[in-house]
């Protein structure tokens, strides 16, 4: 499902990585980053920032093989950033990311991680990784973490898109443990309009992670915040915590959450 279209998920990568430009502009980059263990802020926005690099340059050349990426995974050389530097190196990279997006299309064709081999899958896949990081580093910082409903709902929707691909049982065997009978979770948006739909049941009682928006009923029903849920299944926030109600098996939500993952 696509809530956003192609020119939104290019605009978004723009905008969220200036409302996480306009946190940092007199932060401490050596602040430890609780969601990203082993990482300080600085070296979040220098891996954030080597994702943009790197995928501009898929995109751009239509790469049919990913280019090396230990230039943003090993972050060892990142531990004391100014952000009179990193500011602007980061908006650079996401706007070069942007532009490039736009100039491809939706359609080119190159590699992907995943199923997919166009740029649409890097377009909405790196505005949701900007969201997220943005995310990491307002809790890091002590924020609010707030984003639009839209933005927030599609990347919900490819989140559970991407964690029900059958690939990811080669990557992640660990997720083959979740199927079984009985098992289903809920999870239900309690601030948003009855139209939004933001309401996803997720079923691990067959062969295959099945989801769909749906009001139903299930297991275990987890109710909150949209952009809780949202920290809450990329595991950002933890499920036993104020933000949130928990009803039927909690075990079976704790079960969940050890195993579910994309990345």
């Amino acid at each position: 499902m696509r809530v956003l279209s192609y020119e939104r998920y290019c605009a978004e990568i723009v905008t969220q990585t200036d409302l996480l430009r306009s946190r940092i502009d007199d932060a401490d980059l050596t602040v430890a980053v609780p969601t990203c263990p082993g990482w300080n802020l600085g070296q979040l926005l220098r891996h954030l920032g080597g994702g943009h690099r790197w995928v501009e340059e898929i995109v751009r050349t239509r790469a049919t093989q990913p280019p090396s990426d230990e230039h943003f995974r090993d972050l060892s050389g990142y531990t004391d950033e100014d952000p009179a530097v990193l500011g602007p190196w980061l908006t650079k990279g996401a706007v070069q990311l942007a532009d490039t997006l736009r100039a491809a299309g939706p359609d080119a064709q190159m590699w992907t991680p995943v199923p997919g081999q166009t740029a649409e899958f890097f377009a909405r896949r790196f505005a949701h990784e900007t969201l997220i990081h943005g995310a990491d580093a307002t809790l890091a910082l002590g924020g609010d973490f707030t984003v639009d409903r839209e933005v927030a709902l599609d990347a919900f929707d490819e989140w559970m898109e991407l964690g029900s691909l059958p690939e990811m049982f080669e990557y992640h065997p660990e997720i083959r443990e979740l199927l079984g009978p009985g098992r289903t979770l809920h999870f239900h948006a309690t601030d948003t309009p009855p139209e939004a739909s933001a309401e996803w049941l997720i079923d691990l009682t067959g062969d295959t992670i099945v989801w769909r928006r749906a009001h139903e009923k299930a297991a275990v029903a987890v109710r909150g915040r949209l952009a809780d849920l949202l920290l809450l299944v990329y595991r950002r926030l933890p499920a036993h915590s104020e933000a949130f109600e928990i009803f039927g098996d909690a075990q079976l939500l704790d079960f969940w959450l050890e195993r579910v993952g994309f990345g």
